[in-house]
């Protein structure tokens, strides 16, 4: 017994649960007296901790009203300082008893670390020269009634970060800073595409037929109607049924839903823009791609030059861009160039160790792709666009006029990464019709992953479909990319978690 009581973790729990009851209880008295911090209903402040540093000169000596979280406090007797965290970041509060109400101070000494507050006073800087407010009346806004964990053990474990985003915003506010760069970063796009006469609209999430991409979809139930429905993989097919109806350039910024397996740069719920251009190619799509990365590294960061998973990455304009048969022949050392046979490429994919997955038909085709998809991608660190891909794996692209075993896509890469995929869009009713069948046939035998036969889409096809560029990017990537994380959990507020057991009690 005596090594339970001596145990820290035993005492730990002991001592939390002891402020539980406190707090508690001060919650109690509160309402008692009349003074129920919850029924609180607005508090009106003019400025924030950033605002009074950054013009302090024009506000000292003025009266201003801020409101946040009390993150510290310190003094004893008759002076107290505390540390209030507001939506800018931290100032010191000054409170003396013989400045304020005696009663108001009495009850601001009982407050917590953790209680949100709203406090009104004077622009001063101590005599150590600390820029800080001097309290006239504070009022208790919201009374927190959990301590904040570093009391404690801190939150430094990730996956209770992920969990809690709440409290990491809380007691870890540098992490507002990647939120607020991937708010810009979607701002800017918008701004970008809203300038070159691009639309922004809104498709289904629902589907009665998933497509768009390759990737196995969340199946849901529609009760009314009784029916299986998809949630989308994917915004292509009803954006370019616009372009069909005559919007000529549209955009869509949306979450996709694909049920996959989870690693720092996959979440099943992630958020894509997808875009398509009226009488414009792939080309067009790369000068959009480009255009986008490097101002928008430029505008928010202030460079072209960003750090990321150990790499130093050049965002400048000006992008290389290698077909993928050139790229297989520099890195991995295979020519697809001089080989015609479907055998003789998957006997050369064989002899640099690259097998075609089973469910792939063993065609040319699929062996380049496999022998950049296993061999290449990892030594693209710089911005590098990648054209020319396979129609095997390309089901919705328009063939090369060149070499009809080739499609007129490209995807770009950084870093490893697949950061995003353009086309220009097959428009041939015909073929189109012809490829939703293998990809049809591809299911049959298995592929979960393959789409599905759209008679609609087809249909809109056939009333015409003009040239047209369209790409999808990944926004989570790239907002990785440009604050420098390492997992696409840093840039979501709400990654999906697999639920603690007690969650599902």
């Amino acid at each position: 017994m005596a090594e339970e009581r001596n145990n820290p973790h035993n005492q730990q729990q002991a001592e939390l649960g002891d402020i539980l009851k406190i707090r508690r209880e001060k919650l109690a008295a509160l309402r008692e007296a009349g003074m129920d911090p919850f029924e609180e209903t607005r508090f009106d402040w003019d400025t924030t901790s950033a605002r009074i540093k950054e013009n302090f000169d024009a506000l000292e000596g003025q009266d201003v009203k801020v409101a946040g979280r009390l993150m510290s406090k310190r003094g004893m007797g008759k002076v107290s300082f505390c540390d209030l965290q507001d939506r800018d970041g931290r100032i010191q509060l000054y409170a003396r008893r013989d400045e304020m109400d005696e009663a108001v101070y009495d009850r601001f000494k009982k407050f917590d670390i953790g209680d949100i507050v709203g406090v009104e006073g004077t622009v001063f800087r101590t005599q150590r020269g600390e820029m800080s407010i001097r309290v006239q009346n504070i009022t208790l806004l919201s009374k927190s009634l959990l301590p904040l964990p570093e009391k404690f053990h801190g939150l430094q474990d990730r996956e209770l970060r992920y969990r809690q985003r709440y409290v990491d915003l809380i007691v870890n506010p540098e992490v507002k800073r990647n939120f607020v760069i991937r708010s810009r970063f979607i701002s800017h796009m918008r701004n970008y595409l809203d300038k070159l006469g691009f639309i922004e609209v809104e498709t289904p999430v629902l589907n009665t037929i998933s497509g768009g991409a390759s990737a196995r979809p969340f199946i849901t139930h529609h009760n009314t109607l009784d029916i299986d429905m998809y949630m989308r993989i994917a915004t292509e097919l009803p954006l370019k049924r616009l372009i069909v109806g005559g919007m000529d350039r549209v955009y869509e910024i949306g979450r996709i839903f694909r049920n996959e397996g989870m690693d720092p740069k996959h979440n099943p719920e992630f958020t894509s823009i997808e875009l398509y251009q009226a009488y414009t190619d792939f080309h067009g799509m790369m000068d959009i791609a480009e255009g986008i990365f490097s101002s928008a590294a430029k505008e928010i960061l202030g460079t072209y030059q960003v750090e990321w998973m150990g790499q130093q990455i050049d965002l400048t304009p000006g992008w290389p861009r290698m077909t993928m048969i050139e790229a297989v022949r520099k890195y991995a050392g295979v020519d697809f160039d001089a080989i015609s046979d479907d055998v003789e490429a998957v006997a050369a994919a064989g002899s640099v160790g690259v097998e075609l997955p089973a469910a792939a038909e063993k065609t040319w085709g699929n062996a380049l792709y496999e022998c950049f998809d296993q061999k290449v991608e990892e030594h693209l660190i710089q911005p590098t666009f990648i054209t020319m891909y396979p129609v095997e794996v390309s089901p919705l692209t328009k063939r090369s006029p060149k070499d009809k075993r080739l499609t007129e896509r490209f995807e770009f890469f950084i870093c490893s990464s697949e950061m995003g995929n353009a086309f220009s869009e097959l428009n041939d009713p015909i073929d189109q019709r012809e490829r939703f069948q293998k990809e049809v046939e591809q299911r049959a035998r298995g592929n979960d992953e393959a789409g599905m036969m759209d008679e609609d889409y087809i249909t809109a096809l056939e009333y015409g479909l003009p040239p047209t560029g369209g790409m999808g990017i990944g926004v989570d990537r790239a907002v990785m990319l440009l604050t420098g994380s390492d997992s696409i959990r840093d840039v979501i507020l709400f990654p999906t978690m697999k639920p603690l057991e007690r969650e599902n009690s």
